[in-house]
């Protein structure tokens, strides 16, 4: 087993200008020793993929709550299946319904932490999943 630490990108896609959820999440994973690669505010799908790729990134962590959930997730999925760059785990939090969750695990999300979630919750599927 490598000692290898995580990579995560977080992200803050589209027009949404509040990322307090966003920064909680990306100090907790640097606090539990993963690397953090933090995009800031109103990134678009293209620039998510294009730094997640030049990161080499183990996996993209989404916050949204602007309700674009799935078109943003959406596009973001297809662009990393453009590149040839689906080993690369994509993770979701925000105010996302219930009912969305089964239409983005099957785009390939692979988790989604609606509000409430435990950043404890966060760290353990990431050492599980990646």
């Amino acid at each position: 087993m490598s000692n290898r630490r995580l990579r995560i990108l977080i992200a803050k896609p589209g027009l949404d200008g509040h990322d307090r959820g966003a920064k909680i999440v990306a100090r907790a994973l640097r606090d539990a020793g993963m690397e953090v690669i933090y995009t800031g505010l109103r990134q678009t799908p293209e620039q998510i993929v294009q730094a997640a790729i030049q990161e080499d990134v183990d996996a993209i962590g989404l916050s949204i709550l602007s309700g674009a959930h799935e078109h943003l997730f959406n596009r973001i999925m297809q662009l990393l299946a453009d590149q040839d760059a689906l080993d690369i785990l994509v993770f979701g939090g925000g105010i996302i319904p219930d009912e969305d969750i089964p239409g983005l695990k099957e785009l390939g999300v692979t988790e989604i932490f609606q509000p409430g979630s435990s950043t404890q919750d966060i760290i353990r599927f990431l050492n599980q999943a990646v």
